[in-house]
């Protein structure tokens, strides 16, 4: 790692463009689940008055709801957008901050790895019991609960980034720097980035 810049990765170059690369595709995806949520919902809406019927359109809206939800978690956290414990973790500095950050990550990243594992599981699972959705449309349930694990999993794997970022004496990637004045706190606070 350099010393001269703390917010660089220890990892080969190419190896952190690829977990980048991953965290964006997956934010790419939430965001055309989200865009799928808008046309269901508008086709809903629309259709009706003109006799057009989505079959199990709230199905899949919430199927899509999820997915959103889940796949836009790493891109989130990586982006430091991902509510944080600021208030306690700004009151110190040091050594005793690094070691908070460092505890809070590995915490993170345990309740990650665990939450994946079992989103996993439970499409395995789906999978191997053939489980069939109880709508109009009879879908096979791990076809939706995919974007719940492949979140979980992404956003397993960008806490253990993090975590080992931050043992090799990396500053939080996940933490904006500091504005530089008031004319960019106030730009934040309006973006809510603050």
């Amino acid at each position: 790692m350099s010393a001269a810049n703390a917010r660089h990765s220890i990892f080969p170059e190419w190896l952190r463009q690829t977990l980048d690369g991953l965290y964006l595709v997956s934010g790419w995806l939430a965001g055309l689940f989200l865009i799928a949520i808008f046309v269901i919902m508008l086709s809903l809406s629309a259709g009706r008055p003109i006799g057009l019927d989505v079959p199990a359109g709230d199905d899949f809206a919430s199927w899509c709801m999820a997915a959103t939800a889940f796949l836009g978690l790493a891109h989130t956290f990586r982006s430091g957008e991902l509510i944080r414990m600021g208030l306690l973790i700004d009151r110190f500095s040091g050594v005793a901050r690094k070691v908070i950050e460092i505890a809070c990550t590995a915490i993170g990243a345990a309740a990650m790895l665990y939450f994946a594992w079992y989103a996993v599981d439970m499409v395995w699972t789906s999978w191997k019991f053939n489980d069939i959705s109880q709508g109009v449309i009879a879908v096979q349930l791990w076809i939706p609960q995919l974007g719940m694990a492949i979140g979980m999993v992404v956003l397993a794997i960008a806490f253990v980034d993090e975590l080992i970022h931050l043992l090799f004496g990396g500053v939080p990637r996940y933490e904006k720097p500091a504005p530089k004045s008031e004319e960019e706190m106030i730009e934040r606070i309006m973006e809510s980035g603050a």
